[in-house]
């Protein structure tokens, strides 16, 4: 089953245009930090559902410790019951440094100390969860084994190494008049 995920980076979603090209899901960026909401969330999810997919949500992590996961994990609880929106896929925790915060912020990339606050995250949402990163993340920095947890790889070719319950194969999908430059993150869920 192939799908999408979004933020708010994508603009204005065609989800129409999404549904006629064959995808039938979709992961919504919903908030990032202990404070932060993604603007689109509400809309992407209320435009999926209106064109028929599914779908769940992602939590981009900025935490240092143990301790700010677990407010994160509250933080993205209370947004998506604020929201009263139905996810019918899980809430994955992304806990990455694509833009170097944490490595601004003298974080020790410890992966016993990355793993604890994936757990300490997926404890407290108390929702249907998973983790989200790259292939060379789970592999170096995360003990997704231990987890016990769906994954989400994000490896850009041929995956035979680790499918997880959820791959991200490109970011470069173009969907037409799917939104104002066409381009999406693409992701497969092996049934």
């Amino acid at each position: 089953m192939k799908g999408i995920d979004v933020s708010y980076a994508n603009g204005v979603v065609n989800w129409e245009a999404v549904a006629a090209a064959g995808y039938k899901f979709a992961i919504v960026r919903c908030t990032y930090g202990r404070h932060g909401v993604d603007d689109k969330f509400i809309a992407n999810v209320a435009g999926a559902h209106a064109a028929g997919l599914l779908v769940g949500a992602y939590h981009y992590s900025y935490a240092l410790n143990v301790e700010q996961a677990v407010e994160e994990a509250e933080h993205c609880r209370q947004v998506i019951a604020d929201a009263g929106v139905l996810l019918e896929l899980p809430v994955w925790f992304d806990m990455e440094d694509a833009d170097a915060y944490k490595a601004r912020h003298g974080f020790a990339f410890d992966p016993a100390e990355i793993t604890a606050m994936c757990r300490a995250f997926l404890d407290n949402i108390q929702l249907d969860c998973g983790v989200y990163a790259s292939y060379s993340w789970l592999e170096t920095y995360i003990d997704w084994r231990s987890l016990g947890c769906a994954v989400w790889n994000a490896q850009w070719g041929p995956s035979d190494d680790l499918k997880g319950m959820m791959w991200q194969y490109t970011s470069n999908e173009y969907i037409p008049n799917g939104s104002c430059n066409g381009y999406f993150d693409a992701n497969v869920i092996y049934e």
